[in-house]
């Protein structure tokens, strides 16, 4: 048995786990990155951020996540090829074997933690895990406790992390080596073969939005900010602007990822951020590039000059890099992580067609289709000559992490606007006066107008005109942006390819949205976009 090093808050011994080396509990980040550094798990950086590689796995892997299907669970989990079930055989046999590989390491890293930062609701985990690194980005990750909290700290839900623990695919009845099973009724989850971080955190996240729907409170993949008085959640998949809109000089941040909305408003799920660095720059994301620089973040897969110097435009490794630091390395922010209830519910989609308006307004049943669509288009494939889009949709712009079915979340999306009077709106970031290949990418500068203008009540005035096709009300003035912007058909050439592209994208809403169509209400399901054709 090895020593115990650290502030124990239990014992291992509950888990299954009889440790044969060290065992550190509850160290602080620097302890944790020196111990990395020492253990060969990463560098650090000429800035003192630690750096580290996670393998062949350098971003999540959907088609091995499961959930053992058991009683407590079995009727609220929407199956599927999202929500793949798993019995309790595979998920005992794989987390005897997880066990046995932990208790041979030479050292273990634990840390008691919340997840939420409205204590009325947190959930208390822990997070085991054999490299240093990973129980740093734990840390980092979650919501740290205060020495008091963490004398009676006791887990309600446990990782056990072992990366480096390969499973065998077809001997163990899984897709690969890789695995990541969460079981609600032993509320644990268990993860190997794969070193990419975010696997932690997502996994608890999924956890979280099985468990608080049930108590009246709405989990959300989601970023969020706050006046103090005035309160914003911003929705949007990858690249529609969620990171960037929601960091705002005048506004605090709350999280940027994770959040529930409950009885006393909106909390961050997270103690910190996750951020993708791909291109990142000191010009265009100064606060977050100021947390690059810092001891206590985690950089992941980012290559470093001669110098030690994070080259961030360098993306031979993986272009999904990444940085993990505290939200206490962003200045601008609220120091409890927590805000009230939204004014402002903004749906972010970078329409590549061309399509939508860059702002509109949504009645609530239009809020919940479009909640569930989570909808966004991407850039076609580098292939020469091929530029249409691709509509990518993700119910509750959050798909994978969502064990419910959709109709769950948006109808307490749908109760929580109408209880507390907030309103949504959809931002198109995308392009205009075309679709990708013909038109341009909305300007940063009118995305901005358009969104203080909603934020700030300038909007409440101005006359709206209601979209035949989609339904949903597009202002006809805003402060900052000309008129002819803020309809689409009017910055295209050619108003009849403007009508079949639109057309054309309502069909794909559409087709989209019939495997949510029992699961929803009807005045939802009239919420669908009409052709016009």
């Amino acid at each position: 048995m090895g020593g115990v090093h650290g502030t124990p808050s239990g014992d291992l011994a509950k888990h299954g786990i009889s440790p044969s080396g060290e065992v550190y509990w509850n160290l602080s980040a620097k302890d944790l990155i020196d111990l990395a550094v020492a253990r060969g798990e990463g560098v650090l950086s000429a800035h003192g951020a630690l750096v580290t590689e996670t393998g062949e796995r350098t971003g999540r892997s959907p088609n091995d996540k499961f959930i053992v299907d058991e009683p407590s669970i079995s009727g609220d989990v929407n199956w599927g090829d999202v929500n793949v079930s798993t019995d309790l055989a595979t998920f005992e046999r794989m987390r005897a074997k997880v066990v046995d590989y932990l208790s041979s390491q030479d050292a273990l890293f634990v840390q008691d933690l919340y997840c939420g930062a409205d204590f009325s609701e947190a959930l208390p985990i822990r997070v085991v895990n054999h490299n240093a690194w990973h129980n740093t980005f734990a840390r980092n990750m979650f919501i740290r406790p205060e020495t008091t909290q963490l004398e009676k700290h006791t887990p309600e839900f446990t990782v056990l992390h072992a990366p480096h623990f390969e499973a065998d695919g077809e001997e163990d009845g899984l897709n690969s080596q890789c695995f990541v099973i969460v079981n609600y009724a032993a509320k644990e989850v268990i993860i190997g073969g794969t070193r990419y971080a975010g696997e932690i955190k997502k996994s608890i996240f999924s956890v979280m939005n099985l468990i608080l729907p049930k108590k009246g409170i709405l989990p959300m993949h989601c970023s969020a900010n706050t006046t103090g008085d005035n309160t914003a959640i911003f929705f949007g998949l990858s690249g529609t602007g969620k990171t960037t809109l929601s960091a705002d000089p005048k506004r605090a941040l709350i999280g940027d990822d994770e959040h529930g909305w409950g009885a006393n408003g909106v909390f961050n799920f997270e103690g910190g951020c996750y951020a993708k660095l791909i291109d990142l720059s000191q010009e265009d994301e100064p606060a977050i590039f100021a947390t690059t620089r810092k001891h206590g973040t985690v950089l992941e897969n980012i290559v470093l000059d001669g110098e030690g110097v994070p080259d961030f435009h360098d993306t031979s490794k993986t272009q999904n890099t990444r940085g993990s630091y505290p939200i206490e390395f962003i200045d601008n922010r609220t120091m409890d992580s927590k805000g009230g209830h939204p004014q402002n519910v903004i749906f972010l989609t970078c329409d590549a067609f061309g399509v939508l308006p860059p702002i509109s307004r949504l009645t609530p049943s239009q809020a919940a289709y479009h909640f569930i669509s989570g909808y966004t288009a991407k850039v076609a494939g580098t292939e020469i000559g091929v530029k249409e889009p691709q509509a990518t949709f993700s119910a509750c712009f959050g798909e994978p992490f969502m064990p419910m079915h959709p109709g769950v979340y948006a109808d307490l999306l749908s109760a929580k606007m109408d209880e507390h009077g907030s309103t949504a709106w959809l931002i198109n970031t995308g392009w205009s006066g075309g679709a990708y290949g013909e038109g341009n990418r909305m300007k940063i500068k009118y995305t901005r107008a358009m969104l203080n203008a909603a934020l700030d009540g300038d909007l409440n005035a101005v006359e709206f005109i209601t979209d035949a096709r989609f339904g949903f009300e597009v202002p006809t003035e805003c402060p900052g942006v000309p008129s002819d912007v803020l309809q689409p058909r009017t910055t295209w050439n050619d108003g009849a390819a403007y009508d079949a592209t639109a057309d054309k994208l309502a069909t794909m809403f559409n087709e989209n949205f019939k495997r949510y169509e029992d699961g929803v209400s009807a005045e939802v399901n009239a919420s669908a976009p009409t052709s016009m054709a």
